[in-house]
């Protein structure tokens, strides 16, 4: 999968490197601006303490 990206991209190695490195800067923006805290407010997790007394029973 990389390689085949890498061969579409245009330019030489350096011009190269630095489109990929553009286009992962990119993705993490989107990711920690758009998507986590989507994700933050849509997923409510379970309290994980586990109370002694109601495992007794």
């Amino acid at each position: 999968m990389y390689a085949g990206l890498w061969r579409i991209l245009p330019g030489p190695w350096p011009v190269k490197l630095l489109i990929v490195l553009v286009l992962i800067a990119a993705a993490l923006y989107g990711l920690f601006f758009y998507v986590f805290p989507w994700v933050a407010t849509n997923f409510v997790p379970d309290d994980g303490v586990i109370d002694a007394a109601v495992a007794l029973r």
